[in-house]
């Protein structure tokens, strides 16, 4: 078994939920979401984390439409995980992000109604979810 850091994303235009996953423990720990421009990070955050977190791989969320076929979103999405493996040189995997948005809200709402529902949250507890998945499907 392998015991990998991961850092995860779940990229948007205007925010970036990220979570830091492990993949001894299968769990992952919500970090604050970045602010983007038009789906611009400022790298030199994700620079910051990369730096603290020492990750071997970056995990970003591929947004599919339900019936598996890609979206326009999905292009911008490939992107960032090119840009982050230009940047940085390290590995990334996309992974199917499909319902990862419900069932953030959804789970954040059992644990307090709509006062949880911040966008910050709603984000970085989707990259949570992705990494979940992803680490599911490789064991």
């Amino acid at each position: 078994m392998q015991h990998r850091t991961i850092l995860c994303f779940d990229y948007g235009t205007k925010s970036i939920g990220v979570a830091v996953g492990s993949e001894l423990t299968g769990s992952a720990t919500l970090l604050p979401a970045l602010k983007a421009r038009d789906g611009i990070p400022e790298w030199e955050q994700i620079e910051r984390l990369i730096k603290d977190w020492q990750p071997q791989l970056l995990l970003v969320g591929l947004p599919l439409n339900m019936d598996g076929t890609e979206q326009d979103f999905t292009v911008r999405t490939r992107k960032f995980a090119n840009r982050l493996h230009g940047r940085f040189g390290l590995a990334v995997a996309l992974h199917d992000e499909r319902l990862s948005t419900a069932d953030a809200r959804s789970r954040l709402f059992a644990e307090g109604g709509y006062r949880n529902l911040s966008k910050d949250k709603v984000d970085s507890l989707s990259a949570q979810i992705i990494f979940e998945g992803w680490h599911e499907q490789q064991h």
